[in-house]
């Protein structure tokens, strides 16, 4: 009796471990069905699942939601790994030039004759964070994935210009970084001084940084009603501006996914104009003047205390006056303004001993 009565309790154990592996097998089926079907059932509710403009509106709206999130890593954890990096940094901290876009806007016949001169000077002080738009393939010294070809056209016309323009854009909101800064290809940048003047705006708030090249605002005809005139500033392209990420954002609906070239087909005006227009007049947000960004479209002889300037341009004779290099060496008068804020750079070792090659055969 006591022998059966053993034997019925290890049966009833044995059927017990039984039912309770069959429960459980059951219960992590049925909860990697649940967490399957959420997911399938977020992923068609956010756009993942469609067309390829649906997946870069989705993603632009990832970028927009994120744009302003601070990720960090925990103490113990950077003990364990100093070399560990946030994959989002504090939006609090100090802009540093990691976090600037820097656009090049050029077309493929003057990646020798514009391009090399920047590349040679202050490219390589922002080369990660350096991009070039261009309407060709080519072989520079930039690294993987800098030299875009926009496909656009290779002309100097408006809707050429607006391509790359709204390409230029979207890379920007793409990139995460605080600020977009764009440039012509025949544009000196003062890297560290493009830094310092961000450094004393808020990225989270709307910026539109730059010089209009006229002395009163642009005037439009509105098409829907030929009699009433739109006026609005721009910063001229040529000098180059800057837009925080926060005024970017609110750029989206008439910039991103190609828009920009809707805008600038509506108004039939180029690139930065289109950017004045989408900022000054349906934004409303005011354009602050920045007097140290320069272009060819002013005097640029009368320009003084040139290490104190951001940007610089140049055509024919109309380029600042520096010592430095002979005329047949640097008629842009780039090299030799490089060559005063960093003199240590190769290209000033390069251009000095060709120089003194030069005076030697003089001699």
């Amino acid at each position: 009796m006591r022998c059966s009565l053993r034997k019925g309790i290890k049966i009833a154990v044995c059927l017990s471990v039984l039912i309770f592996s069959v429960v459980l097998f059951f219960h992590d089926n049925f909860e990697k069905s649940l967490a399957a079907q959420g997911q399938s059932f977020r992923q068609k509710q956010h756009g993942v699942v469609g067309p390829v403009d649906q997946l870069l509106d989705t993603e632009l709206s990832r970028k927009q939601r994120n744009a302003m999130s601070v990720e960090t890593v925990k103490d113990d954890e950077k003990e364990k790994n100093p070399k560990t990096k946030p994959s989002l940094k504090s939006k609090d901290r100090r802009t540093e030039i990691d976090d600037i876009f820097i656009a090049i806007k050029t077309t493929k016949k003057y990646h020798i004759r514009r391009l090399k001169l920047l590349l040679d000077t202050w490219i390589p002080l922002a080369r990660e964070e350096t991009y070039i738009f261009t309407d060709g393939d080519d072989k520079l010294d930039v690294p993987d994935g800098h030299l875009i070809n926009t496909n656009c056209s290779n002309t100097h016309y408006r809707k050429a210009l607006s391509c790359k323009m709204a390409v230029e854009y979207d890379y920007f909101m793409f990139s995460g970084k605080r600020w977009f800064c764009h440039l012509d290809d025949d544009t000196y940048l003062n890297v560290p001084g493009l830094v310092k003047l961000l450094q004393t705006y808020n990225h989270t708030d709307d910026w539109y940084l730059g010089r209009p090249s006229l002395r009163h605002p642009i005037e439009v005809v509105k098409r829907s009603n030929p009699e009433q005139k739109i006026a609005f500033w721009f910063a001229t392209g040529g000098a180059g501006f800057c837009i925080s990420r926060s005024l970017a954002l609110k750029m989206m609906p008439h910039a991103s996914g190609g828009r920009f070239m809707t805008t600038s087909d509506m108004i039939r005006l180029p690139d930065d104009c289109t950017v004045g227009f989408i900022i000054n007049n349906l934004l409303q947000k005011e354009l602050t003047v920045i007097d140290r960004f320069h272009s060819h479209l002013e005097a640029l002889l009368w320009i003084h205390n040139l290490q104190d300037q951001l940007t610089f341009s140049y055509m024919d004779n109309n380029v600042v006056t520096i010592d430095g290099f002979s005329i047949a060496q640097d008629p842009s008068r780039l090299y030799s303004l490089h060559c005063m804020l960093f003199p240590t750079s190769d290209i000033c070792n390069t251009l000095r001993k060709g120089q003194a090659t030069a005076h030697k055969m003089k001699l």
